[in-house]
């Protein structure tokens, strides 16, 4: 069976969006989060001039104004507020309790913002998914994070409709849940590598959109994905650094242990090296993920992760996906970061996948060939 071509996609629209990932109840209120490198640049709307604040653009100009001009009044929404915060410098890093609004007001997230607003959205530089999944399961919010929105996500990835979504996710969910384990073999040049990820069993979790009910709870936005959090982990597996590196990460126990340089700087591999052995849960293998859409590259691992074919594993911090691994394990907070690590044509060319493998219910089964979803995952999403 052939993999299904990418879909044709609806015109984005914000409306459409809020309704069907949160079915809000009217009277509820939303409001809009931003990181900026100095919040105080929201004070009137100074950070629009900044062309490097693409993405905190999008926040204003099409959801803080698409919010205004029309759907808060559709859906019956208050609120509407806009606030920034002080951008972390990595993915998942707790956020600062100070914030600023567009008029000059400083306000504390945990103590004005978290508390009085029903639904959250956080449109960012850096993923928040982690603080604000542990803020919403203290305080009662419900939210989405979108860090990284581009043009091609929005007319994308933000455009599908949520609950075709969810039943695709589910679909796969099913046909790998509660897996022993997963051997990913990894080809660069001549050389092979396997990376074999225990799973114990667990239920299979999926990133699906919908944020629905009472329920506190944060939708990642794209969303589309089916995860895990590993019991443990054996072997190795090939790493392409943001600078172009690539070295190999040697893993026991659950965590890389070394990481070895195969091309590129080698003080990108020193840096990584001297990190892991100074704070070693920076190693943990805390993700498994499989991308269940059929959406474009968009060039950014927000909607990048989610095509169908497409694998990554992330090393940190674990707990707003059920796992153990929370901030106060790591030895310096600057390190506790939940971060991605991508496999896919277009961000790993020189890093080939032949093979994933899947073994449950006592039977070995490939899932992904070449960043093709195999047969099995195929003939899942064709059942009714």
């Amino acid at each position: 069976m052939s993999a299904p071509a990418v879909q044709t996609f609806p015109a984005f629209n914000l409306s459409r969006l809020l309704s069907t990932v949160f079915e809000p109840e009217r009277g509820e209120r939303i409001c809009i989060l931003i990181d900026l490198d100095d919040p105080r640049e929201v004070v009137g709307w100074q950070f629009l001039e900044n062309p490097d604040y693409s993405i905190q653009r999008y926040a204003h100009d099409v959801f803080y104004r698409g919010l205004h001009e029309s759907v808060m009044s559709e859906l019956g929404l208050q609120g509407g507020d806009f606030f920034a915060y002080k951008i972390t410098g990595g993915s998942n890093l707790d956020l600062p309790d100070e914030a600023v609004s567009p008029d000059g007001r400083s306000v504390s997230l945990e103590r004005d913002v978290y508390p009085n607003y029903d639904i959250i959205l956080c449109i960012s530089t850096f993923s928040a998914t982690a603080p604000l999944t542990a803020h919403a399961k203290k305080i009662g919010f419900r939210g989405a994070t979108l860090h990284g929105v581009n043009k091609v996500i929005l007319e994308t990835g933000l455009a599908v409709d949520y609950n075709d979504v969810s039943r695709e996710a589910e679909k796969l969910r099913l046909g790998m849940t509660r897996a022993d384990w997963v051997e990913i073999d990894f080809k660069l040049g001549s050389d092979l590598y396997t990376l074999k990820l225990e799973l114990n069993r667990q239920e299979a979790q999926k990133s699906h959109g919908l944020c629905r009910g009472k329920k506190p709870d944060i939708a990642n936005l794209p969303a589309g994905e089916i995860y895990y959090v590993p019991t443990g982990a054996e072997g190795a597996f090939p790493m392409k650094y943001e600078d172009g590196t690539i070295g190999l990460m040697t893993v026991r126990e659950g965590r890389i242990v070394h990481a070895a340089l195969l091309k590129g700087n080698l003080q990108t591999i020193s840096d990584h090296q001297n990190k892991i052995i100074g704070d070693p849960v920076t190693g943990e293998l805390g993700e498994l993920g499989f991308g269940t859409q059929r959406l474009p590259f968009s060039g950014r691992d927000i909607q990048d992760e989610k095509v169908l074919g497409t694998l990554h594993v992330a090393t940190g911090r674990s707990d707003h996906l059920g796992g153990h691994l929370t901030p106060d394990k790591f030895v310096h907070a600057k390190n506790a970061t939940h971060d991605d690590i991508l496999f896919a044509p277009h961000k790993t060319p020189e890093i080939q996948v032949p093979q994933v493998r899947m073994h449950r219910d006592g039977e070995t089964i490939v899932l992904i060939e070449n960043y093709a979803p195999a047969d099995y995952m195929l003939n899942l999403l064709a059942d009714n």
